[in-house]
């Protein structure tokens, strides 16, 4: 969602940029709009999570039905089947009806009826080019298949091309973040957050869902940590009431260094600014936003599914910017871990810095120039 976001951002300010250089509209993503605008439109899963985020952006939203085929038992697989035939009807009438100029797919199951749909007779020459983004180091199966489909690549890092197919055209562009996550300093962060500058911060977050064995591992350290350090604690919204449990404990010494939130939007890049850790799970966007803050990290990747989260946190930690914990063995050992390296400046020091050597700002932006050139029918190598 959000690097599809990040992208859209960019998208619509080089657009808007064009028309206030004078030169013109370069690209028809719909050909009867006037020059000054892109016709956007989001397609997800009915009652997927994205809705919310995609709203909150401004952008058209339609859903199809789909289903995930890798991994089910045999029982789910025909009405998986059937989900997707039915997601590939769907997708269908949607293409017909909006006739896009070029498709972004950001991954998931419910990307490959629409790649299929697009590549369907009937568009001619008007065929929709398609880009597909790879976040994760590793990419699933509906991402190796869109693979094969897609005119054109962008991935998060170059390792990503061993398990792509020989031929593809591929262009490492970085992991793209939303503008929102970059427009803070430290003292606006600190001033929105209610941080001091006395202390250390640790920041704790799992995803938009949560993490639960983060959350308890940092319920039974929580007054040693608060001895030693500031914790902002993401706690996602199915462990809220325990978050809140937790904090009316605390003595009142010790709470005011206690900022937890169920989730946070913008105020995400300030967590980040602030923080001098962070103990998180591994999915792509650590490969984006760890690197662009500098921000070293103790990762815990969720071992009920594939193993992406535990390729990007070996990605990070082989280059010397992060620490790996099993999701079984970060019960025992947070406290230990987090208070080895807080008080260690020089190892963070080294571990900001060999993750900001990983950092690449500009992939929103390489992302959107490369839409334009499939757009314009005039692809683009590199950024």
């Amino acid at each position: 969602m959000y690097p599809a976001l990040a992208v859209l951002q960019a998208l619509k300010k080089e657009i808007a940029g064009q028309v206030a250089d004078g030169q013109g509209r370069t690209n028809s993503f719909v050909s009867s709009l006037p020059p000054r605008t892109a016709n956007i439109l989001w397609v997800g899963g009915v009652g997927g999570m994205e809705v919310n985020l995609v709203e909150r952006a401004g952008v058209p939203f339609e859903t199809i039905p789909a289903a995930g085929v890798h991994g089910v038992g045999l029982r789910a697989l025909p009405g998986n089947l059937w989900q997707l035939w039915r997601g590939f009807v769907a997708a269908r009438g949607i293409l017909n009806r909006f006739r896009p100029d070029v498709l972004l797919f950001t991954g998931g199951y419910l990307a490959v009826p629409v790649a299929l749909a697009s590549r369907m007779p009937g568009f001619g020459r008007s065929r929709p080019r398609s880009l597909l983004y790879v976040p994760d180091i590793e990419p699933g199966l509906a991402l190796k298949t869109l693979a094969r489909l897609a005119d054109q690549i962008a991935v998060t890092a170059a390792e990503t091309q061993a398990w792509l197919p020989a031929k593809a055209k591929v262009t490492v562009t970085g992991y793209p973040l939303r503008k929102d996550l970059q427009e803070w300093d430290l003292e606006q962060a600190r001033e929105t957050l209610g941080i001091l500058p006395d202390l250390p911060v640790l920041l704790v977050f799992g995803g938009s869902k949560g993490a639960r064995s983060l959350n308890r591992a940092v319920f039974n350290v929580l007054h040693q940590l608060l001895a030693e350090m500031q914790v902002i604690h993401i706690s996602g919204q199915l462990d809220w009431p325990e978050v809140e449990k937790a904090s009316a404990n605390l003595p009142r010494e010790l709470a005011a260094g206690y900022h937890a939130y169920p989730y946070l939007h913008e105020e995400m890049g300030a967590a980040m600014t602030v923080a001098d850790l962070a103990v998180s799970r591994a999915g792509a966007s650590v490969l984006g936003e760890l690197p662009y803050f500098g921000l070293p990290a103790v990762l815990v990747p969720y071992p009920y599914a594939w193993r992406y989260q535990k390729v990007n946190a070996s990605y990070l930690a082989e280059r010397g910017a992060a620490v790996v914990v099993e999701d079984g063995l970060i019960g025992d050992n947070l406290l230990r871990i987090v208070q080895d390296l807080m008080k260690d400046k020089t190892r963070r020091e080294q571990m900001r810095q060999e993750m900001r050597s990983l950092a690449r700002p500009q992939a929103a932006d390489c992302i959107a120039d490369l839409m334009k050139g499939l757009a314009d029918r005039n692809p683009k190598e590199g950024c």
